[in-house]
């Protein structure tokens, strides 16, 4: 099931507004999240448009939670954070995702909660085609 609405549904200019597509995992689509104040930030988001956890089988929900942990493990080696903090979201999409943001003791934030969008660290493609690289090389 897809939402046209949806960026994680529909790709294209509707992602392109906050995030970056990486790859397909199992049951989902690992993204870098364009705002980078904490660096190699990223969303898992489900294969198919449903709001809450609960919508799906047992089986699906684990194999999601896998790929959250093969994307965390990603980001654990390629950046090597103090951290990796975990939201939860949706009130607004409404579609199954997961944040995956880094902190960094020496950094922004750090012991507090993250800013869903600061707005305040946008690269370069370049910068952005290197941090994507780095994921991969690690999945």
């Amino acid at each position: 099931m897809k939402d046209t609405n949806c960026g994680y549904c529909m790709r294209g200019e509707l992602l392109d507004k906050f995030g970056i597509y990486i790859c397909d995992l199992s049951v989902s689509t690992l993204i870098l999240f364009k705002e980078q104040s904490h660096p190699g930030r990223c969303i898992v988001a489900y294969k198919d448009h449903v709001s809450e956890i609960v919508n799906i089988s047992e089986e699906e929900r684990n194999a999601f939670f896998a790929d959250v942990n093969r994307a965390a493990v990603a980001i654990h080696k390629a950046f090597k954070p103090d951290k990796l903090n975990y939201g939860a979201y949706g009130d607004t999409g409404c579609h199954l995702h997961m944040h995956l943001v880094p902190k960094y003791k020496d950094e922004y934030e750090w012991g507090g909660v993250f800013e869903m969008n600061p707005g305040k660290k946008f690269l370069t493609p370049e910068e952005y085609e290197d941090m994507i690289q780095r994921i991969k090389a690690e999945l």
